[in-house]
């Protein structure tokens, strides 16, 4: 193979490396629908609301589907839902105020909230740790 031959297979590895960059960054930049992506228009149904690190191993993520929340434990045994079907904050619940229980105004301390959440998170890790003997 001479000089010339390969000059030129580079150049055209390079030419056709820099067409495929450049048509990524026009996808990206004008946001442009291509045939195989799957979208339902600008909404989004699935999105991740947030994520908190319990530990090296473990966090919990907080997900948001159809305007209702789940709370799942993610950890390397697997995955657990710890609550599902959680309102989203704002929206209207869907049971009339006076039906709920007056234990639900305890909530809006931030202190109950919390040991609330822990007791939660050492309930995930118990079944987790079960479920991983078994």
């Amino acid at each position: 193979m001479d000089t010339l031959s390969l000059l030129r297979t580079i150049g055209a590895l390079g030419l056709l490396l820099g067409c495929l960059a450049g048509a990524l960054w026009a996808v990206r930049r004008y946001d442009l629908k291509l045939p195989g992506r799957v979208t339902a228009g600008s909404r989004k149904r699935v999105e991740l609301v947030e994520r908190l690190t319990l530990d090296a191993k473990r966090s919990v993520a907080l997900i948001r589907r159809d305007g209702a929340e789940h709370l799942i434990l993610l950890a390397p045994e697997g995955h657990l839902v710890v609550e599902t079907a959680i309102v989203k904050a704002g929206a209207e619940p869907e049971v009339a105020p006076a039906a709920q229980p007056q234990e639900a105004a305890t909530n809006d301390n931030l202190s109950d909230l919390r040991h609330s959440f822990g007791q939660l998170v050492e309930q995930a890790r118990g079944r987790l740790a079960t479920r991983g003997r078994g």
